[in-house]
Formats: structure tokens, C-alpha cells, sequence
């Protein structure tokens, strides 16, 4: 089997790759993500427009974007500098308090709503269908069990689960997706249901 490695990949398209200090790409990469910085709507659909470029070389897709899109590198990097200044100031605000409440949110509160409400949504598809539900074993969780309707197993997934296209994950039984809403979860059992 061969491998190419990304620095290699990157010289041998790019010609060099860029270098950047240790976390900066990570906290960068987290303000693009809450700013939006280079979604199709400022940047443009990359995967089409690198279809559509006639140049074939690094050099000539970089001159053909940007007299395409000559604004798009500075919008988006409008975007995710203002919201790098707005984790700067979040940074500032955060001490060891404020990350134990942080941790004890996440690690008690968080947790114990998110495994419970797959235990109600268990109880709530159970009931309609008027037979009984069992919660599954550690085993059974690892194989991507979270529960039995019946004696049918069933996993309980959001919504959003829907969308992601191959997660490598196998599943060991129907699907029961679920939405939080302000006013509760919104639930989705037709595979169970029908």
C-alpha cells in the first residue's frame, strides 16, 4: 500500500505549506466555525468552482479564484478576526471557576440529561406501541446499541445524524432520531413505529 503524506501532498500541488504556530490553526479553525468565514456564501462553492476553473495548476486556480472572487479572502477573514476578538475577550473572562463549572455542567449535568433522555424517548416510542422497552448493556452501547423497543434493538440519534454522510459507524438496530427544542425533543420513531 502506498502512502503520501499531507506535507508531501501539499508540496508536491502547492509547492510549500504554510506554517503557523502551535494552536493557532485549532483556535482559528473554532472562529471560522462560529463565524462562517468560508461558507459557499462568502467564498463561493469551491468544489464547483475548482471544476470550473480551466487553469490545472496551483498557480493558475489561485489568479483565476481571486479575479473571480476578488473580495472573498478578505470577507471571510473580516469574519473570523471579529470573532477571534470575541474569544479574546471570552479568553480574558475564563479562570479555574469558571472551567469547574464549566467541567461540572458537562460532566454531571450535561450527562446525566443526555443518557436519561434517550431512556424517556425509549419509554415514550414503548408506550405508543404499548409493549416495553430495556435500556442496553455496556456491551450492547459499544455496539452501537443504546436500547431495546420490544425486543427489537433500536439506537437513539439526533436529527443532525441524518445528514453526516459515512460516520464509519455501525449501528446495531433501527434508528430513533430526535431534536432538542426549547419547549422539549422532537422525535422521529417511524422505523420503530410502522
Amino acid at each position: 500500500m502506498l502512502k503520501i503524506k499531507n506535507d508531501e501532498l501539499i508540496k508536491e500541488l502547492v509547492g510549500s505549506e504554510a506554517e503557523f504556530p502551535k494552536y493557532a490553526t485549532q483556535l482559528i479553525n473554532l472562529a471560522n466555525q462560529n463565524a462562517q468565514g468560508t461558507r459557499p456564501k462568502v467564498v463561493g462553492q469551491l468544489s464547483e468552482l475548482i471544476n470550473e476553473c480551466p487553469k490545472k495548476t496551483y498557480e493558475g486556480w489561485r489568479d483565476w479564484y481571486l479575479a473571480k472572487h476578488p473580495d472573498a479572502i478578505k470577507n471571510a477573514v473580516v469574519k473570523i478576526n471579529q470573532m477571534m476578538e470575541n474569544f479574546k475577550l471570552a479568553i480574558k473572562s475564563i479562570n479555574k471557576k469558571m472551567i469547574e463549572k464549566w467541567v461540572r455542567d458537562l460532566v454531571l449535568e450535561k450527562t446525566y440529561v443526555g443518557l436519561r433522555f434517550q431512556e424517556a424517548i425509549l419509554k415514550k416510542v414503548a408506550q405508543i406501541k404499548k409493549i416495553s422497552y430495556q435500556l442496553s448493556t455496556a456491551q450492547e452501547e459499544s455496539c452501537g446499541i443504546d436500547g431495546y423497543v420490544g425486543g427489537e434493538a433500536v439506537s437513539v440519534k439526533p436529527m443532525s445524524y441524518k445528514t453526516k454522510a459515512a460516520l464509519g459507524e455501525t449501528l446495531g438496530g433501527k434508528i430513533i432520531f430526535y431534536e432538542k427544542k426549547k419547549d422539549g425533543l422532537n422525535i422521529d420513531a417511524d422505523l420503530i413505529l410502522k
